[in-house]
């Protein structure tokens, strides 16, 4: 049986972790829009895989370098869609997340959810440790002086799976190490990519529409310490515990400036705009069911576990 399908035309720039999630949780909706994505040109077998898998659930697709395409080239893609939701993160290069929203206004998009899934760029403000967040900011003023397109901007925190990924440093497996970001009582927001698709879907679809605001959702919010106890839970065993204060990551980021992931702790570490309690979230309110982190790691880590 074919879904039914609305009249509007959205697209979605971007389709890898965040991207394909956001395109899944669109096309299961009852009522879905027509659904294209914007791909990067490519002839390796990934992509030509990507196309068909795309192309079988009725997803349409254009192409066209973000990272290279001028501000012209890409109004005269987006022209013609009503919704357009970028998934096109910092690895795309700096001035992107600009040059995209130029294209979107000078199209006349009627609907724009900009690349602003992570933290709340407004409450950090200018001159973070992270300076790729002053763009993101950049963005939103740029959203905030016009009225011809409206935007929506869903703040999700950080994706669950960083605060195990090895290289962001927050939970080494392999040692059985916590480090806490500034003090074990810092928080942090935490939201998986499949959530991040399911409620940007729902956020898309509420009505009377969401227009020109923040919106903000989590999977979890939760201390280091809560961390780390989730981690011997889950493991089975203690854990060593490093605080990681605020002075000492940016010493380290003094050594190093150019490290990216080193900007990334020290401006977590001060825990500022990097998380809202859960309660008051869109999820929350609606209640709409999230993983928590424990849950996650419960899922994703029971091979780490039988390794242990």
């Amino acid at each position: 049986m074919t879904t039914p399908r609305s009249d509007e035309q959205l697209l979605v720039i971007g389709a890898g972790e965040l991207g394909g999630a956001v395109i899944a949780a669109l096309t299961r909706r009852e009522y879905a829009p027509g659904v294209t994505v914007l791909l990067r040109p490519s002839n390796s077998e990934r992509h030509d895989r990507l196309r068909e898998e795309l192309t079988a659930r009725g997803v349409g697709i254009v192409e066209a370098d973000v990272a290279t395409a001028k501000v012209p080239e890409l109004a005269v893609l987006l022209r013609g869609f009503d919704t357009v939701v970028s998934c096109i993160g910092f690895a795309a290069g700096p001035g992107t997340q600009r040059r995209i929203t130029e294209a979107v206004l000078t199209a006349g998009v009627s609907r724009y959810v900009p690349w602003q899934f992570g933290v709340d760029y407004d409450a950090i403000g200018r001159g973070s440790p992270q300076d790729l967040f002053d763009e993101q900011l950049d963005v939103r003023g740029m959203l905030r002086a016009q009225h011809a397109t409206e935007w929506v901007i869903v703040s999700t925190g950080m994706f669950t799976s960083f605060l195990f990924e090895p290289d962001v440093g927050i939970v080494d497996l392999a040692t059985n190490t916590v480090n806490a970001l500034g003090s074990w009582d810092t928080e942090v927001t935490v939201t998986t990519p499949e959530d991040i698709g399911v409620l940007t879907a729902e956020i898309l679809g509420t009505r009377p529409r969401i227009a020109n605001q923040v919106v903000y959702v989590a999977g979890d919010t939760i201390s280091y310490r809560d961390l780390a106890d989730i981690v011997e839970r889950v493991r089975g065993v203690p854990v060593t515990r490093n605080e990681w204060t605020v002075p000492y990551l940016l010493d380290e980021l003094n050594r190093r400036p150019d490290d990216n992931l080193r900007k990334y702790r020290a401006v977590f570490a001060q825990g500022t705009g990097v998380a809202w309690p859960k309660a008051g979230t869109f999820n929350a309110v609606r209640g709409i069911p999230t993983t928590t982190t424990e849950e996650w790691a419960r899922t994703r880590l029971s091979r780490a576990v039988m390794r242990s």
